[in-house]
């Protein structure tokens, strides 16, 4: 039904609609708090379906009406478009106020940005804008991971390569891309998003920056295989670390999935030797296990 009612309305209608929805969000920033906690990874580790269990919670707004969208890629791409544009993205004190006394409780808002995990300038960003704010962290399985992240690219039409290929062809694609996103703060890199196969998946040289910058009580990081088997018991601990009250859904569907053809048994052996030192050193530095190849 949505969709056949996108289809009605021009684009330029659309466009136009939006934009001054924009305008109005970004004019009453002043009124409309930052948000208590960012998903902030990782990439095809199931942010998606943990947003969609946040916001079916009776106090987790969505984000304002302008932004059809899980983030605003604030602390990335967007930097240079300023506070009040971040602010807009975000419900106002009035309607959260509503909101508690409606559901009686108290609400939480966040996003969802995957990105934010990995660039060189989110945690330092984050840290600077939203001191208290509270972080959580899905690490999916390496392999599994970067397969997932090529058959997004592949579908959307911005991976023309084989993954074998496009795994060997990753350091040159991407060869300088962070240094120059860390030498220039308005700078943004596609490459350093479609094509990071790997780099992605090195986990804890992307969450030192993190672990640095944020105490131990603010963040929350967990196996994606744990919300994948066990959703309930994830979705209710994601709940007590935001401080939400309990709350059932009456169904935990995997979002944004993308089934196809096993990934070739040579590849993933090469794949799982790459990533075994680096996630031993994780499971180190977190004192976690992770249930990976």
């Amino acid at each position: 039904m949505k969709d056949r009612v996108k289809e009605a309305v021009p684009e330029p209608l659309r466009v136009g609609v939006r934009r001054t929805l924009t305008r109005y969000g970004e004019r009453t920033s002043d009124r409309r708090p930052l948000p208590d906690f960012l998903i902030a990874g990782t990439k095809r580790g199931g942010t998606t379906s943990l947003w969609r269990y946040l916001l079916a919670h009776p106090l987790v707004p969505r984000l304002f009406p302008a932004w059809n969208t899980k983030t605003s890629h604030y602390f990335e791409e967007n930097w240079g478009r300023g506070e009040a544009f971040y602010r807009s993205h975000f419900p106002t004190r009035r309607q959260r106020l509503a909101l508690e006394r409606r559901h009686g409780g108290p609400s939480r808002v966040g996003e969802a940005a995957p990105l934010y995990m990995f660039h060189p300038l989110a945690p330092e960003r984050v840290a600077g804008l939203l001191p208290r704010v509270r972080l959580i962290f899905l690490l999916r399985d390496p392999v599994e991971r970067a397969y997932s992240h090529w058959k997004e690219r592949r579908t959307e039409g911005t991976e023309p390569l084989e993954f074998a290929a496009a795994l060997a062809r990753e350091e040159e694609r991407t060869a300088g891309e962070r240094e120059r996103l860390i030498a220039d703060p308005y700078h943004v890199s596609r490459p350093y998003d479609w094509y990071t196969y790997r780099a992605r998946g090195r986990y804890l040289e992307h969450l030192e920056p993190w672990l640095d910058r944020f105490p131990p009580e603010q963040l929350l990081i967990l196996p994606s295989e744990t919300l994948y088997r066990e959703p309930a018991a994830t979705y209710a601990r994601v709940l007590d670390f935001l401080g939400l009250p309990p709350h059932e859904l009456a169904r935990y569907e995997v979002f944004n999935d993308r089934r196809s053809a096993a990934l070739d048994p040579a590849l993933r052996a090469e794949l799982s030797a790459y990533f075994a030192p680096h996630n031993a050193a994780l499971e180190r530095r977190l004192g976690m296990r992770f249930d990976w190849s």
